[in-house]
């Protein structure tokens, strides 16, 4: 898995690339643990991720979680497969996603 963020004052872009799953999902939830604050606006593009666990999931909802306290999140680009497992898991209900 590839993290590339882009943050532009109080917005952070991250693209994620490859695959987020039991064994790349922390390498995630350690980087938004450091980019985070300070963030009002939060996106994640999902263009060029290929496959999203249970693991990868969580990591989505915990910075959802900070970012309903201090601004918004939106997922942005979720392909069709990855789209599905969140329509699957009901996440469709909690993430903002365009």
């Amino acid at each position: 898995m590839e993290i590339i963020k882009n943050l532009d004052n109080d917005k952070l872009t991250i693209a994620i690339k490859g695959r987020l799953d039991t064994t790349t999902a922390p390498s995630l939830e350690k980087e938004l643990k450091s980019a985070l604050n300070g963030v009002t606006e939060l996106i994640f593009d999902l263009s060029d991720l290929e496959y999203v666990s249970s693991a990868g999931l969580r990591v989505l909802l915990s910075a959802q979680k900070v970012m309903n306290k201090q601004g918004s999140m939106v997922i942005t680009h979720a392909n069709t497969d990855i789209m599905d497992v969140f329509e699957v898991t009901g996440f469709v209900d909690i993430l903002n996603i365009e």
